[in-house]
C-alpha cells in the first residue's frame, strides 16, 4: 500500500506561487506514475498534471507553461510548482499514484491518492 499526503496549499494573491509536495510513505515511488488532479465544488476531478518514472512529464492545457512537476526519487516525493496563479486555479488539490507506471489524464488510471489540500487564489 502506498500513503500520499499533500501539503503547501493555502492562500495566494492572483500571481503569485505555490510549491506543492506530495510525500509518499510504504513502497517506493519511482517506477510509478505520479499525478496532481484538483477539484471544485460541485465538478468532477480534473488532471492538472503528472510525470512518469522516466520523469517524462504531461500538462492539462490550462497550466502548460505556469506549473511544473517533478519528482525527488530519494525522498520518495513529488513536487507541483504552480506560478502565475490565476482565480480559477482555487481548489483542492490531491496527488495521486499509478502503481502501472502510466501517466493518463484519467481519474481511474489512478490507485492511490492523498487527502488534499486547499488552493486559493484571490483577485
Amino acid at each position: 500500500q502506498v500513503q500520499l499526503v499533500e501539503s503547501g496549499g493555502g492562500v495566494v494573491q492572483a500571481g503569485g506561487s505555490l510549491r506543492l509536495s506530495c510525500a509518499a510513505s510504504g513502497r517506493t515511488i519511482s517506477s510509478y506514475a505520479m499525478g496532481w488532479f484538483r477539484q471544485t465544488p460541485g465538478k468532477e476531478r480534473e488532471f492538472v498534471t503528472a510525470i512518469r518514472g522516466d520523469s517524462r512529464t504531461y500538462y492539462a492545457d490550462s497550466v502548460k507553461g505556469r506549473f511544473t512537476i517533478s519528482r525527488d526519487n530519494a525522498k520518495n516525493t513529488v513536487y507541483l510548482q504552480a506560478d502565475s496563479l490565476k482565480p480559477e486555479d482555487t481548489a483542492v488539490y490531491y496527488c495521486a499514484a499509478a502503481r502501472s507506471g502510466i501517466a493518463t489524464t484519467s481519474v481511474s488510471n489512478y490507485g492511490y491518492w492523498g487527502q488534499g489540500t486547499q488552493v486559493t487564489v484571490s483577485s
